[in-house]
């Protein structure tokens, strides 16, 4: 909690579940990570929060965005981002959305496979293109799968086979897994990546753009390190496998720039225990998987959660949606604890959730509106 969305919760009494995000601590954190990764271009992924003052402020702040569909592209531009500042970067694109891409200005696409380029060849002529690469996502709280990337070698014949069909072998992309907490992760990546720069150079492919996609964490319970030394293990990689002659470098944070920047304010609608002789009581909240927290999936990330005005001793919680579905659990192994004078209608604070909640929550799953969202 910042004195900021204090402020706007005091004054305003939001209904609840809602997030409130504070655009000042975006465009610090973006300020950061500039200063920090000089080396870098900022591409911010939209997908972790789409809200278009978050967009508009970037826009105006010079930065470059990963769009992975047309709505995205469409809310960029509307934004005052031009097209130019825009990556297409979903390898799995319908003939139709490339188009409207293209016929909008994008020239940079990415790909990962041969009939994805066959489809770029055909709707976005000339385009720079960049194959996704598999890399190990060992470390990250939210790992990505294999949906997306090839091996090194494939991609090798891919880049190869994008300059017959007319495109432009631009570069190289890979991701190492969303909140990445081993900072080892990017020097094994980018080792991967300057291999394929020197083998494709053999063949006068000349390859002029690296991008390292995202990674870099927000605050959740766990500890992490800065975003300086983020920073450092990634230039130092860079120059470890590139010396002196590197290639354009983008950089793709969604979860580190909005993350810690915004909070859900939620109601307790019950207080139970089952009657099975266990020591936890259920606590159900007004915001659940399906209408915000849908990444604590698994259990996978862990935020911080804080029920201010009470200061009973904490007593261990099972924490649950409001939905009829028993999926509906938001932690259950993982130890949490809150007030035992906690109450029914009591608020509680849902630290670090600006990234992947609003943009999660589904349309109307049990009758529950999607997570409102107010920029401040």
């Amino acid at each position: 909690m910042n004195n900021k969305i204090a402020r706007f919760l005091a004054e305003n009494s939001p209904e609840t579940p809602c997030l409130v995000v504070d655009l000042d601590l975006i465009a610090e954190t973006y300020d950061v990570l500039c200063r920090y990764l000089s080396v870098a271009s900022v591409y911010y992924a939209v997908k972790a929060n789409p809200a278009p003052e978050i967009v508009a402020m970037l826009a105006r702040k010079g930065s470059n965005f990963d769009v992975a569909s047309p709505a995205e592209i469409a809310l960029c531009l509307d934004n005052g981002a031009p097209a130019e500042r825009l990556s297409f970067g979903n390898t799995i694109k319908k003939e139709k959305d490339i188009a409207f891409a293209h016929d909008r200005g994008v020239r940079l696409f990415a790909f990962d496979s041969a009939g994805e380029l066959e489809k770029l060849a055909r709707k976005a002529p000339g385009a720079r293109v960049f194959c996704r690469i598999l890399v190990s996502c060992e470390g990250a709280d939210w790992p990505l799968s294999r949906k997306f990337g090839c091996t090194p070698e494939m991609a090798i014949n891919l880049l190869h086979k994008a300059r017959d069909l007319g495109l432009d072998p631009y570069g190289v992309s890979f991701h190492v897994g969303s909140q990445q907490t081993d900072l080892g992760q990017w020097d094994h990546a980018v080792g991967a990546v300057a291999q394929m720069f020197t083998l494709l150079a053999e063949t006068d492919i000349n390859l002029r753009m690296v991008n390292i996609g995202g990674g870099f964490p927000a605050q959740y319970r766990g500890s992490i390190a800065s975003i300086e030394q983020y920073a450092q293990a990634v230039t130092a990689a860079l120059s470890r496998h590139f010396g002196n002659r590197l290639p354009e470098i983008i950089v793709e944070p969604g979860r580190s720039l909005v993350g810690d920047a915004g909070l859900i304010q939620s109601e307790v609608i019950l207080i139970s225990d089952k009657g099975d002789g266990g020591d936890k009581r259920w606590v159900y909240l007004d915001v659940g998987k399906f209408n915000g927290l849908a990444e604590t999936m698994d259990e996978s990330i862990k935020y911080r959660i804080e029920a201010p005005g009470r200061s009973g001793a904490p007593r261990p919680v099972i924490i649950a949606g409001p939905t009829c579905d028993s999926a509906d659990i938001l932690y259950e192994r993982t130890e949490y604890r809150l007030p035992g004078d906690l109450e029914v209608g009591d608020k509680v604070e849902i630290l670090s959730t600006g990234a992947y909640t609003a943009s999660y929550a589904s349309v109307g799953f049990n009758g529950f509106p999607p997570l409102r969202t107010y920029c401040i």
